[in-house]
């Protein structure tokens, strides 16, 4: 998937609350929009470079969003809006094993108390799946969650319960291309890792996929092993 326009570099100055970035560009001061309310302290540093897309509306408050940081030289997407559509493209295209047949019927299903990612259909079956973003990798091991989250922990409830119905399944999209396994990060949020597994044991299909991050886009990479 590309990005809409040409991405443009910055020096990250401060990052004053979670959704509010302020960078140097072109020698003058300018503040863009972070979409991704993760902690992310291991790449939100003063001096580190970033990358920009030019968004423009009548009821923004910055005319950027902070797109990429480049972290010791590796490129990591920190919109935490992608990975839904990097997901359902793959499905679409019929490019990932573990859904193939599968195409998207709906984004943003309601189910019992939760919105999930995607409903898919290959005719017959239906599956519900909820996608999360990933960012944090500490020696090649992709970690989620980087800061607790009960709204995750509840989603993996959502999915035991949708297994009624079909397939369900939770799907970790790494925005970054240096992991080799992904786990649970029970360090930062216990809850989550219980329920995961939980989930798991119930039926709920666990992946993770790295990305290959780049200036002109991104894209899923390969699928890397999960240990719970």
């Amino acid at each position: 998937m590309r990005y809409p326009s040409r991405l443009i570099e910055a020096t990250l100055l401060e990052r004053p609350n979670r959704f509010l970035g302020v960078v140097e560009m072109d020698g003058r001061e300018e503040r863009c929009f972070i979409p991704n309310p993760g902690r992310m302290h291991e790449l939100m540093v003063p001096g580190t470079t970033v990358y920009l897309l030019e968004k423009r509306g009548e009821h923004r408050k910055t005319g950027y969003d902070m797109t990429l940081v480049d972290y010791r030289g590796v490129l990591v997407c920190i919109d935490s809006r992608l990975p839904n559509r990097l997901l359902a493209d793959a499905v679409n295209q019929g490019i990932l094993p573990v859904f193939k047949g599968f195409t998207v019927e709906r984004t943003e299903p309601v189910f019992h108390d939760s919105r999930l990612d995607l409903l898919l259909s290959d005719g017959e079956r239906q599956a519900l799946v909820e996608c999360k973003s990933c960012t944090l990798v500490e020696e090649r091991l992709a970690l989620f969650p980087d800061a607790p989250t009960k709204r995750g922990a509840r989603h993996m409830r959502t999915l035991v319960k949708a297994l009624d119905h079909g397939r369900a399944a939770v799907v970790f999209v790494i925005q970054r291309c240096d992991a080799d396994e992904f786990r649970p990060n029970d360090a930062m949020d216990p809850g989550f890792g219980e329920s995961l597994r939980y989930a798991a044991s119930s039926g709920v299909e666990v992946y993770a996929f790295s990305t290959d991050v780049a200036l002109r886009g991104a894209e899923i990479l390969r699928r890397l092993p999960v240990r719970l």
